[in-house]
């Protein structure tokens, strides 16, 4: 094949693995959107407590995100080599280990929610709301790793349907509960903010249990076995373990960055929030659709023992996701204060929400290439990489470049504008620098070796 037809084939299979996580994306952030829009009605400060209590809530969103990236390495492995037992309980220890790891947060939501915004140095009226919807998300903390972990199982198996049409009609239940509950319309109760979290709450419920009947009765490629090989689960800790530290240092990240945007004022912290919304939703579903069929494609070629073929489709998929979402992120620029104005009306926080969103709009062809290519290095069974160029770009430039020119030099917003883009081109230039030059292929080959799966098992 030319060159041209193999990057024609690459984004073909791409774009068939992904458009069903593009689907499903798409109605996820429109669900996240949706809830900034009611809670928008209510006040700013509903935004900003919404916002700060997503910042715990992110939580186990990593726990669960990290081990879905050990359970898609193995099983898209796995799959690739025709080891069919060795992916079932890869993909049912995942989900056990998912479950019993949400338990902490249901006792920590019951226990010190509100004390927790107030930490953030949130006003007394915005921690109390806060407080009230993270202890809600909370207690379906378990139900929330088991949906993730289950369907990134199955999309390491090639089917990313089953996820999607399970996650659509989960969605929607959420988009409406939230506009019914949050604004209490038709038989529903007023219930605010609490409204919100209760259809975020029933959602997850409702995925995590019906992707566990969908597996157990048979319904997708993979089944649940007895687990008996400890090298699988020791693999599988491993590949997770700096996923999961990853997604914790973000978090842990946001925390002082949030701290130096309410330092600024509410309305900066709620514009914040919002331009990142716009950004999220008009590119997030393609982005993470990228970033599952690379690890996909990159995984299953190494279960298939071809290495170069690894390379080439991860390269592939990066570019095809530079070209769609980088163009994307040119429009977001242009019409970023038009977006901005859905989701509040309020003068100074629809400046400074517009500014953002033109910020994620600049930040967009750094933001997708790293992204792909973190993916394509998860399917490598290389999360280390990812974890330091997320880590190390948040601490140094989002937050520290932040504080340092926006604040000691009193920059003032400015200096955050320029720690973002500088966050992602940063974090760009670690995973490139390891998908070129990285073992990345090598090592999956010996730890497919080291459990068994290199002869098909």
């Amino acid at each position: 094949m030319t060159g041209r037809s193999r990057f024609v084939a690459v984004w073909r299979r791409v774009l068939g693995l992904s458009w069903p996580v593009m689907a499903e994306q798409v109605l996820r952030t429109m669900m996240r959107t949706t809830d900034i829009i009611v809670t928008g009605l209510f006040s700013p400060a509903a935004v900003a407590a919404i916002g700060l209590a997503d910042l715990y809530a992110r939580l186990p969103l990593r726990i669960g995100l990290g081990l879905g990236g050990g359970a898609i390495a193995l099983s898209s492995q796995d799959t690739g080599g025709g080891a069919t037992a060795n992916r079932d309980e890869a993909v049912t220890q995942a989900i056990l280990v998912g479950a019993v790891s949400g338990v902490p947060f249901v006792l920590f939501g019951l226990l010190v929610a509100e004390p927790a915004i107030a930490l953030l140095g949130a006003p007394e009226n915005v921690a109390r709301m806060g407080g009230s919807y993270l202890t809600v998300i909370f207690l379906t903390a378990p139900a929330r790793h088991v949906s993730l972990v289950a369907a990134r199982s199955l999309q390491g198996t090639g089917d990313t349907r089953t996820p999607m049409y399970v996650n659509v009609v989960s969605n929607v239940l959420n988009i409406g509960g939230t506009v019914g509950l949050g604004l209490g319309l038709g038989p529903f109760p007023e219930l605010r903010i609490v409204g919100v979290g209760v259809a975020t709450a029933v959602g997850n419920l409702f995925t995590a249990v019906v992707l566990v009947l969908a597996i157990a009765f048979g319904v997708t490629r993979t089944s649940f076995t007895r687990p008996r090989n400890r090298t699988i689960t020791k693999q599988l800790l491993a590949v997770s373990a700096p996923r999961i530290g990853e997604g914790f240092a973000a978090t842990a990240a946001e925390f002082p960055f949030n701290a130096i945007l309410l330092s600024f004022g509410t309305d900066v912290n709620a514009a914040f929030q919002i331009g990142r919304r716009v950004y999220q939703q008009v590119t997030g579903p393609l982005s993470r659709g990228y970033s599952v069929a690379s690890s996909v494609v990159v995984g299953q070629a190494l279960g298939d023992g071809d290495p170069d073929r690894a390379r080439f489709e991860g390269w592939a998929t990066t570019a095809l996701g530079l070209l769609t979402v980088g163009g994307i992120g040119v429009v977001l620029f242009l019409a970023a204060e038009p977006l901005a104005r859905i989701f509040t009306s309020d003068p100074a926080t629809l400046r400074y929400a517009a500014d953002f969103a033109r910020v994620y709009g600049l930040a967009a062809p750094f933001l997708v290439s790293f992204v792909v290519l973190a993916g394509a290095l998860q399917g490598g069974s290389d999360t280390k990489t990812p974890f330091i160029a997320r880590t190390s770009g948040m601490f140094v430039f989002m937050v520290g470049f932040s504080w340092v020119v926006g604040v000691h030099f009193q920059y003032g917003i400015v200096g955050v504008y320029a720690g973002i883009i500088l966050y992602y081109v940063w974090a760009l230039a670690v995973v490139g620098m390891g998908f070129y030059r990285g073992n990345w292929a090598t090592r999956a080959a010996a730890m497919m070796e080291e459990r068994g799966s290199s002869d098909g098992t």
